[in-house]
């Protein structure tokens, strides 16, 4: 009996260490199924997960750009709000003028509350692929937000949230089709609460929303990202951030090249720290750079009081 009850013990525990992979891993599959094949880069934030943290606030303020506190603020016009989003996939493809942002929620999604809320706006429904859209623009081209289930909600400009439904019901191809993105994904969607894949001009993009240099040296990251076709990265939070990328050049040769002028950025921000802020610790101190064939990995850990004064690569 002892051995029984010792048996079912375990594979209790088991269940419960698999339960968030699982969970996170039901998103993923959602948006490779239902994305189109235009995507070049996705993002993935375990909301519930972060939530939990004493530092959320902090980590918040400093990844949630201006287009992301937009989007937060469209969704709550319609009864959506930050709370009861459990996860978070995002993705982006190449706009007219900038990159196109759409994606997928899980959560809390009333479609009766989301189309009360949408009729007090006076906001007319679109009808897509027999789903009731709702923009809160005339034209479509702001936000957009459908609810897929009661617990999948899904938003974008209307033509991308068109895309999107006629590639989850198989009337054009989806990212599930790419199978580079989908050995990407699965590499990087592990058991972290953020977690991202870049492929082609969406990696030098990536790169850009990052300034760990001080004064006037700047970076052509076209130039530094030449040769690399695709990035993975995970930011792991716990008593302090820890962020991971993984680099994978076209050729060992660009590879190379990357490790070495990434090591060259290292060491000219290192010094330029400490002409511009003597005395107060440098957070890319400990910044690792590596190489390994084809491969280049980065990796930093740093406090959370840090966030306030650097930029972080990829932040939206």
């Amino acid at each position: 009996m002892k051995k029984q009850y010792l048996s079912r013990w375990f594979v209790f525990l088991c269940a419960l260490a698999v339960a968030p992979a699982l969970h996170g891993q039901e998103i993923v599959r959602e948006a490779l199924a239902s994305f189109p094949t235009q995507t070049i880069r996705v993002e993935h934030s375990g909301l519930a997960t972060l939530r939990t943290l004493p530092n959320y606030v902090n980590l918040r303020q400093r990844f949630t750009g201006p287009r992301l506190a937009g989007l937060e603020t469209s969704l709550a016009q319609l009864g959506v709000r930050e709370s009861d989003i459990d996860e978070l996939l995002l993705g982006w493809q190449t706009g007219a003028k900038e990159m196109d942002l759409y994606g997928l929620a899980v959560g809390r999604f009333d479609a009766q509350d989301i189309a009360e809320r949408a009729s007090a706006l006076t906001l007319s429904s679109t009808t897509v692929a027999g789903l009731p859209v709702y923009c809160l623009q005339a034209s479509g081209a702001g936000t957009c937000v459908v609810a897929l289930q009661d617990t999948l909600g899904a938003f974008g400009t209307l033509a991308t949230l068109t895309a999107m439904l006629e590639a989850r019901n198989g009337g054009a191809p989806s990212l599930s089709s790419d199978s580079r993105f989908v050995r990407l994904t699965g590499e990087a969607a592990k058991n972290v609460p953020i977690w991202g894949v870049a492929i082609g001009p969406a990696v030098e993009d990536w790169f850009k929303g990052w300034s760990p240099v001080q004064g006037n040296l700047k970076m052509d990251w076209g130039q530094l990202m030449q040769g690399i076709d695709s990035l993975i990265y995970t930011v792991a939070a716990t008593d302090r951030v820890r962020l991971d990328v993984k680099l994978d050049g076209a050729t060992s040769e660009a590879a190379a090249r990357a490790r070495q002028l990434l090591d060259g950025l290292r060491l000219a921000q290192k010094l330029a720290w400490q002409t511009q802020n003597s005395g107060r610790p440098n957070p890319f101190e400990n910044m690792e750079v590596g190489l390994e064939g084809n491969r280049v990995t980065l990796g930093m850990t740093m406090p959370y009081a840090s966030l306030e004064s650097v930029k972080v690569p990829g932040a939206p």
